[in-house]
């Protein structure tokens, strides 16, 4: 399966890097069966940063090779998705033990549902209920460097302004 990862460098070698913001899933290497996700994230860092270019990097991903690694997935919006992102994006310090995590990306407009939800403004149920009409894309989260054995480099396609 193809896996796609927008940056605004070449990424022949995926890492683990710890960001300075917390994210969905927690730290590593994220990518999405998304060409288009992809393409979007490059141009929005490519703003935020004033570059000219950047790539969306494309890896095959090894799905045979999880028979060892812990995985978590999750389908589609529910209350133990919501649970792990909300402990991931609050809670400092929050670590977790899956080497691969699978599912929705919590995009802009999730993002908003989610300060509903943390502000006290909507219960789960209705946050989930909220989140399933939107079209969401998926993501993968690579955490630990056994993970990042299942990705081999394709190629990267360079998108300019």
């Amino acid at each position: 399966m193809r896996l796609y990862h927008g940056s605004i460098e070449l990424v022949d070698k995926p890492e683990i890097r710890t960001p300075k913001r917390t994210l969905d899933y927690g730290y590593g290497f994220y990518a999405t069966t998304s060409y288009q996700q992809a393409s979007d994230w490059v141009l929005r860092r490519m703003t935020e940063y004033k570059k000219e270019y950047g790539f969306v990097n494309i890896f095959e991903f090894n799905n045979n090779d999880l028979v060892n690694l812990r995985c978590l997935s999750f389908n589609q919006p529910s209350e133990e998705w919501v649970d792990f992102v909300m402990q991931n994006r609050t809670q400092k310090g929050f670590s977790h033990s899956y080497d691969i995590v699978y599912g929705p990306v919590a995009n802009d407009r999730v993002y908003a549902a989610f300060a509903l939800y943390e502000g006290g403004f909507l219960d789960k149920q209705s946050l989930i209920a909220e989140l399933k009409t939107y079209n969401l894309v998926d993501q993968y989260l690579f955490h630990t460097e056994a993970a990042l054995k299942t990705l081999s480099f394709i190629e990267a396609k360079k998108i300019s302004k």
